[in-house]
């Protein structure tokens, strides 16, 4: 018994995908990527600081139960928050 013969059969007919040209493919169910989208882009910001932090015990068990990566997400959430008070205006030099 092999191991996707619980897996329905695709009804795609991929060889004739496959030999679509990109000329054929319909695109209008996606959106074209406007300077809008590069501006809210994810953006590496180069190499981190390590810190010590101190946090609610509440908060980290919050992002802890997310497995690995959980600091990565905590400065995710930080970077965001930056940019939503940068935007507003907040913290910015008078």
């Amino acid at each position: 018994m092999s191991v996707n013969s619980s897996r329905k059969r695709s009804k795609t007919n991929w060889k004739k995908v496959e030999s679509l040209p990109d000329s054929k493919i319909d695109y209008s169910d996606i959106p074209e990527l406007d300077s809008r989208f590069f501006q809210q882009a994810i953006r590496w910001p180069g190499r981190k600081l390590q810190i010590t932090l101190r946090l609610d015990p509440d908060v980290l068990a919050f992002f802890r139960q997310h497995g690995k990566g959980y600091q990565t997400t905590i400065n995710s959430v930080l970077r965001r928050y930056v940019e939503s008070q940068r935007d507003r205006g907040v913290g910015r030099s008078r």
